[in-house]
């Protein structure tokens, strides 16, 4: 078995350990004491009026604590001096209720509250350190001070620190003056903030507002515009009635697509070239009397045209009245009522070619149906012509007729026979030649009936029977008749769509007709200008929040 090993219990003395030799830190001389490096040195405050405090005896013990906390309120200690305090009471375990209360019990007690050294005794060497809980060695001071000191450089000249706030009491006049002096270094940045926005707002809107006003009323040349209005309309009755023309009517195209789809073509590059081709429309925009801001150059692309026309011709459409406005723009009044004019005439001209190949599409197909129709006519009469000749006939139903006569003559006949026949059997002694001649005749009766109803029903030698030739013309006539009611059909229709085809389906509908102005509509300098003044002033808000926000979050 295995036992638990057993430690020896062993006390641990603290002696002190001999320090080694360590280089010494930078900054400090060889052979010099480390502790030097932590004593008192100057707090800048040089001769200023406020001497560090010196160690005071204790008060005496009639005066109150309230008095004697008034009586270092009224020393005017800086705020270093009070933190420094408060850190030594903290070091000595005094409970203070305020920085000149830890004054007044650290004095109370004998000891500076504003000495610096003694709060690196623990660090001094030589001395123990006192901390709460367990000791620590004598050397432990040593070594701490030399860990700090080759952690840390210490500078050749200490900085020089700010000035300490001044403890001399204004009086009503000094104090006076110095508001008034305040308000008017206030009043000296509030006018020189005024002074650059009103630079600012003077350069990037007045300036450039002024400018555009100045483009407006003196240099801008003056434009005319011609205003027109049209509807698209469809033509009444022009599909009218049954049959084919229901179906032109059903296969019409909506006013308000017709309305849409001119508006577009008016906008687009092919309403442009023709009308530069047909009136000259770059040649106009061309002159130079006009404006350089709106004139064309002699060499002008066809985009550097179209840019210009979009800008001259203003084309928009309510759909809920299905009216196209159109506004044409000019330097001169009657080349604008021109061009006015030309784009309705081509935009009429569009709208009809929208049904033209509609309309063309219905004429061919009334043509093929008629010509389709007529020639099934004559098929079903060629049909007729052949069974006809066939059988050897004209009219099966009145040869069917005759044979049927036939038959029921000589069924006629052969009742009489018989009826005779039987009367010379009822006879004792009937005469035989009589008898053989009555049934001479009966057989030859019933022949002739069988060899009439085998020429209704029967095929013989190849030729069809009466009957069959009967029922197949009976078909081919009746498919005549159909053909020919329907080659009626056709012809009444391909007429409606031959009327449908030379009339017009779409129309343009003059509301307003265009007339040339007699005074310029263009520029509209004041709105222009309004206009302009308000573009810059956005423009500048949107750019001076940006700079502060941008300013702001840089900062913060």
């Amino acid at each position: 078995m295995t036992t638990n090993p057993k430690a020896e219990k062993y006390r641990i003395r603290r002696k002190p350990q001999p320090q080694a030799e360590a280089a010494p830190p930078p900054g400090l001389q060889p052979g010099a004491d480390p502790a030097k490096l932590f004593e008192p040195q100057d707090d800048g405050f040089g001769d200023m009026g406020v001497a560090p405090a010196k160690p005071v005896a204790a008060a005496p013990s009639d005066i109150s604590p309230a008095d004697e906390i008034a009586a270092i309120e009224a020393e005017g200690l800086t705020g270093r001096q009070l933190r420094l305090a408060r850190r030594t009471a903290q070091k000595h375990g005094v409970a203070a209720g305020s920085d000149f209360d830890a004054v007044r019990q650290l004095r109370r007690r004998g000891i500076d509250p504003f000495d610096r050294s003694g709060l690196m005794e623990r660090m001094l060497p030589g001395k123990p350190a006192e901390a709460k809980g367990d000791d620590v060695p004598s050397g432990g001071g040593r070594s701490l001070a030399k860990m700090v000191l080759g952690r840390m450089s210490v500078p050749s000249v200490a900085p020089k620190p700010p000035p300490p706030p001044s403890n001399e009491v204004l009086g009503e006049a000094q104090r006076a003056r110095a508001i008034m002096r305040l308000q008017r270094d206030i009043a000296r940045r509030r006018q020189r903030r005024l002074v650059l926005l009103a630079v600012r707002l003077a350069f990037f809107v007045l300036l450039p507002t002024l400018l555009a006003g100045w483009y407006y009323f003196r240099v801008a040349t003056p434009l005319y515009a011609t205003k027109s209005a049209f509807i698209i309309q469809k033509a009444d009755g022009v599909a009218g009635g049954s049959g084919f023309g229901g179906l032109l009517s059903g296969m019409s195209i909506g006013s308000s697509q017709d309305s849409v789809t001119v508006q577009a073509y008016l906008q687009s590059r092919d309403a442009m070239l023709r009308l530069d081709e047909e009136f000259g429309f770059k040649q106009h925009f061309s002159q130079p009397s006009i404006d350089a801001l709106q004139r064309l150059d002699p060499d002008a692309t066809n985009e550097q045209a179209y840019k210009a026309y979009k800008r001259n011709v203003k084309i928009g459409y309510d759909p809920t009245e299905g009216i196209v406005n159109l506004e044409v723009i000019a330097a001169d009044p009657e080349v604008s009522r021109q061009f006015s004019e030309a784009l309705i005439s081509f935009a009429e001209e569009q709208v009809d070619a929208l049904t033209s190949r509609l309309r063309d599409d219905q004429m061919k197909g009334a043509l093929d149906g008629y010509a389709d129709a007529e020639a099934k006519v004559l098929a079903a009469q060629e049909k007729v012509l052949t069974l006809q000749e066939r059988v050897g006939i004209l009219d099966p139903v009145s040869e069917a007729g005759r044979v049927m006569g036939q038959v029921a003559t000589f069924e006629g006949q052969l009742q009489a026979k018989r009826l005779e026949l039987d009367q010379l059997q009822d006879n004792p002694s009937p005469n035989q030649a009589r008898v053989e001649g009555v049934k001479g005749d009966i057989d030859r009766l019933e022949r002739r009936i069988i060899e009439l109803r085998a020429q209704l029903t029967e095929t013989t030698g190849g030729v069809e029977s009466l009957a069959v030739v009967t029922g197949q013309l009976r078909i081919a006539e009746a498919e005549l008749q159909t053909r020919q009611l329907m080659l009626s059909t056709a012809a009444q229709q391909m007429e409606s769509a031959r009327t449908a085809a030379n009339k017009q389906v779409r129309y343009l509908e003059m509301g307003v007709r265009p007339v040339a102005p007699d005074e310029p509509t263009y520029p509209r300098a004041f709105e222009n200008t309004l206009v302009a003044f308000l573009i810059f002033s956005g423009i500048y808000l949107m750019l001076s929040l940006t700079v502060a926000v941008l300013r702001e979050q840089v900062s913060s």
